[in-house]
């Protein structure tokens, strides 16, 4: 029981650390900003390989089988005109963003959105090419293959980073970035930033403390609560429901006819703490496992319409 226990653990975590890979893919744009690059006329730009920092042995590779510069070089003016193309080129040159921290060129700021001035534009694809080059002369024959997956490794090690950041809050991460992706999904966000999202339809949804996720009109009315908790230990479930009760309590006393929603990991249950739930329905409308919403679309699908999304 206990080894079949821990395969349940290892099983969440596997599931919980996939979508939320799979989400920062969609997060940072990956697939979007390759495919503004790949569609570039790059015979339209000035190529001056020495000014560019590109080797002439890295070069004649590309060129002599067929691939397009501009998909493996970067060029300044695609980094200033293809918002986040930065991360397209430093993921290809395999580098992370703390390193290029370390040598005097951050990039963070550009893969979210800042347009490069033209100075700092020339010296990140100098940069990166240089590194690109080296990368191209190390193979006898270059595969067009490999450089998808140059990007993925540096992608997925970047993820990895985000993951580990998010060690004490990994459950709520992942149902934050599934609620992201479904209102981008549906177009039906107007602006949003870290804590907080505009709807379309003049609601706003506030990522914090208590509740751990709320949605409030236009009155900024509290009309739904989601609490989540994402402990497995089996002697403190009924102390986080406890506290998620008194959570979702304050919305309803701010607004009778919210609706009240618990998140929590399936394999943390007991008995007891299924009955406390049961006991306190007023309170808690609606309960869901982690796991059910990450395996069941019909699960997700409930939740999306108890959020209207």
């Amino acid at each position: 029981m206990r080894s079949h226990n821990k395969r349940d653990i290892w099983h969440l975590d596997q599931m919980t650390k996939s979508t939320f890979f799979h989400q920062k893919l969609h997060e940072w744009r990956l697939l979007e900003i390759a495919d503004e690059i790949e569609q570039v006329k790059g015979e339209k730009l000035e190529w001056d390989i020495d000014k560019l920092a590109i080797s002439q042995t890295a070069w004649n590779k590309v060129i002599h089988r067929g691939i397009k510069p501009v998909v493996i070089f970067a060029h300044p003016d695609i980094l200033q005109n293809i918002l986040c193309a930065i991360s397209y080129y430093r993921m290809l040159a395999m580098v992370s963003q703390k390193s290029m921290n370390q040598v005097g060129l951050p990039s963070k700021r550009y893969e979210d959105g800042k347009r490069p001035e033209s100075k700092i534009a020339k010296a990140i694809a100098q940069h990166l090419n240089k590194i690109i080059s080296l990368l191209i002369e190390l193979n006898a024959e270059i595969d067009v293959r490999e450089f998808t997956l140059w990007r993925g490794m540096a992608a997925g090690s970047q993820a990895q980073g985000s993951w580990q950041n998010n060690k004490g809050d990994r459950i709520e991460t992942v149902i934050r970035d599934i609620i992201r992706y479904r209102l981008r999904e549906k177009q039906s966000i107007i602006s949003e930033d870290e804590s907080h999202i505009s709807l379309t339809d003049g609601r706003t949804i506030r990522f914090s403390d208590e509740p751990d996720i709320g949605f409030y009109n236009e009155d900024k009315k509290t009309i739904v609560a989601i609490e989540i908790k994402g402990g497995i230990d089996k002697a403190a479930v009924l102390e986080r429901i406890g506290a998620s009760i008194k959570s979702l309590n304050r919305a309803k006393k701010e607004n009778q006819d919210a609706v009240t929603i618990l998140i929590l990991q399936n394999i943390s249950m007991t008995e007891q703490s299924l009955n406390d739930l049961q006991m306190n329905k007023n309170v808690v409308n609606y309960w869901f496992a982690i796991e059910e919403i990450l395996k069941n679309k019909h699960k997700k699908e409930a939740l999306f319409q108890l959020l209207h999304i």
